[in-house]
Parts: structure tokens; C-alpha cells; sequence
């Protein structure tokens, strides 16, 4: 039997994951937990946001939630012996103004998590920097950019088509202090 309340996040979050996959529906890791990930353990989140990536009705979601164990508070699922909620906030995926086109996997004993890559996790973060100047958005993506490999131009054009090219030199200038 799998004890759910003795998972990790990303356990936890790859044990979602497999079980929604397996009833066709198509979710993404995202948010704070994506960067507890990438950062590794710098930051932590009990909020797993897994984007509903087609829009699948939430009865379908909600059914197979329920099946596991989980119940119904307010927008997250709660398990009762576990810390971690998770919502599954809807889609389409992307970062800003941006579709997220490439997914990464991280594989578990427990299933298969989807998740942003390093670089679009980044993009997610400096996105609340950009748009509501979340500082502490910043610094996540900081950590983010610290221990991964990520592509600087990729993320200096995105910024640019999000009218945002000087706080993305605020963001390089932070990197490499």
C-alpha cells in the first residue's frame, strides 16, 4: 500500500501526477514547488501547483483526487496526513506572454512528475518580479539560475518581449554577485 503521508513533495507531486495521466488528463508542475526543486531545497513550498495544461473539466480532476484520498478544500486538495495541498490552477500553460513548449521530467518510485524546465521556471518567477516587482520572485529565480543550467538568451528575449529588459538586467546583475 503507499503511504502518502510519508512522500516528499516531488513524491507526492509524481504520484498525482501518474495517477491523472493514467485517466488522460495532462498536468504540470509549476510554481513555488517547481523552484524548491530547482533550487534544491533553497526555498520550500507546500503548495504543489500542477497546471491543468488542456483544461480538462475539474469534475474529471476532482474524481480522481477523491479516489486517492484527497478531499475538496476551498481551490487545493488535502490529504490529512500530509502538509502538501495541491491545486491545479487551470491552463493554458506559459510563462508571461509566453507557451511553455518544452517539459521536463523527474521520475520517482512513486510515477512521473511533469514539470517547467529550469529556464521556464525562472521566467515563471521573474515574471511576478517584472509584472507586481515581487522581490522575493527574484531571488527564487536567482537560486534557480544558480544550480542549473539555463539559457541566458532565451530568458534576456523573453524578458525583452515582455517589456521588461531592465529588470532582467537586475536579475543578471543579482546573478553574479
Amino acid at each position: 500500500m503507499i503511504a502518502i503521508k510519508d512522500m516528499t513533495m516531488p513524491e507526492l507531486a509524481s504520484y498525482v501526477c501518474s495517477k491523472l495521466e493514467e485517466n488522460n488528463i495532462e498536468v504540470v508542475l509549476s510554481g513555488g514547488s517547481c523552484v524548491e526543486i530547482y533550487s534544491r531545497g533553497d526555498y520550500t513550498s507546500y503548495d504543489i501547483d500542477l497546471i491543468n495544461r488542456y483544461n480538462d473539466t475539474f469534475f474529471k480532476i476532482k474524481s480522481v483526487m477523491e479516489s486517492l484520498g484527497f478531499k475538496e478544500e476551498g481551490k487545493y486538495f488535502v490529504y490529512e496526513e500530509t502538509p502538501f495541498y495541491i491545486e491545479f490552477p487551470s491552463g493554458p500553460l506559459g510563462v508571461g506572454d509566453a507557451p511553455v513548449t518544452q517539459i521536463e521530467n523527474l521520475t520517482t518510485k512513486y510515477g512521473v512528475l511533469k514539470l517547467l524546465t529550469p529556464t521556464d521556471c525562472i521566467k515563471d518567477r521573474l515574471a511576478a518580479y517584472y509584472h507586481w516587482n515581487d522581490q522575493q520572485s527574484l531571488i527564487q529565480a536567482i537560486w534557480v539560475a544558480q544550480k542549473n543550467d539555463v539559457n541566458l538568451k532565451e530568458l534576456q528575449k523573453w524578458s525583452k518581449n515582455e517589456g521588461s529588459s531592465d529588470k532582467y538586467d537586475d536579475f543578471i546583475n543579482a546573478l553574479q554577485i
